[in-house]
């Protein structure tokens, strides 16, 4: 292999790497960053010795994201609120648009839940679960990359399955009923039709938003119905010219809602018809990357 090569199947699978990195960080702008560093150091690499040209960028890559998610976690430790991932915002969507072959492209096929329990996992389970689960990576090859023996990589599948099992939501959404579910919350929010939305939040709903000390934002999740209500009733109160958009949040249908001075994402987990958690993400650090209206 030469170097001209290596930097076109650096390019070839450029997209690949940076979707690779925003799981592992939850961060397009720094997945971003280490696909960048990787770049440079396949400039430097010498070609004659590597064999296997996308096993050696997913190892650079997934290293240089394990450097920086060591650090990261430190960071979000004294992160102001709850911290919600950078969502992933795709096209518009309409309620008969969401059957199962009408799915999103692979940047967008993971929820915000899924991405915010992979917090919770260490660095190192982190990039078992995201190799193995996510891009189907065999155990043995996961062992290479992460430079530790097939036995304890074994052991760190088994934690990191076993704790994103917990923590996730326990049964497998279905695009339609949450397109249907998300579309009357819209319009109930809209419409400020307390007494609808009411009837769309399950009883033990949780609401969480991320304004990173930038922008007003809830400093705990809120749990419950009758909370929740109260908390939407205060932001309309704030934002009498919110305007909702239908789009895919990271694979599911979600919204962005546009306001005079700001934005905010909205994600949902919905089950048996109602949802049972909102995540809305306004700290602009994050939204940076929001589609036009």
């Amino acid at each position: 292999m030469s170097a001209v090569d290596l930097v076109e199947e650096f390019a070839r699978h450029r997209e690949y790497l940076v979707h690779l990195a925003y799981r592992m960080l939850g961060s397009f702008d720094e997945a971003e960053d280490v696909v960048q560093d990787a770049m440079v150091r396949a400039g430097r690499a010498e070609p004659r010795d590597i064999e296997k040209p996308v096993a050696w960028l997913t190892t650079i890559v997934t290293n240089l994201a394990l450097d920086r998610l060591k650090s990261a976690r430190r960071t979000r430790e004294a992160y102001v609120g709850p911290w919600l991932p950078e969502p992933a915002i795709g096209r518009e969507w309409s309620e008969d648009m969401m059957d199962p072959a009408d799915r999103v492209t692979l940047d967008e096929q993971i929820s915000l839940a899924l991405l915010t329990v992979l917090e919770t996992l260490s660095p190192a389970e982190r990039a078992v679960y995201v190799l193995h689960e996510a891009f189907a990576v065999p155990l043995s090859e996961v062992a290479t990359i992460v430079g530790r023996t097939p036995d304890a990589v074994r052991q760190l599948a088994v934690r990191a399955r076993r704790r994103v099992q917990e923590g996730a939501p326990r049964f497998e959404p279905d695009p339609s009923e949450q397109a249907r579910v998300v579309a009357a919350f819209a319009r109930a929010t809209t419409d400020g039709d307390l007494d609808a939305l009411a009837q769309l939040l399950d009883d033990e709903v949780v609401f969480r938003s991320d304004g990173g000390g930038v922008v007003r934002a809830a400093a705990r999740p809120i749990e419950g119905r009758d909370r929740v209500l109260q908390a939407i009733r205060a932001s309309l109160k704030n934002v009498p010219d919110l305007e909702l958009e239908h789009r895919v949040v990271n694979g599911e249908p979600g919204l962005v809602g546009r306001f005079e001075g700001g934005a905010a994402v909205f994600a949902f987990v919905v089950r048996d018809g109602r949802v049972a958690r909102i995540d809305v993400v306004v700290n602009p650090d994050k939204l940076r990357r929001l589609p036009p209206a």
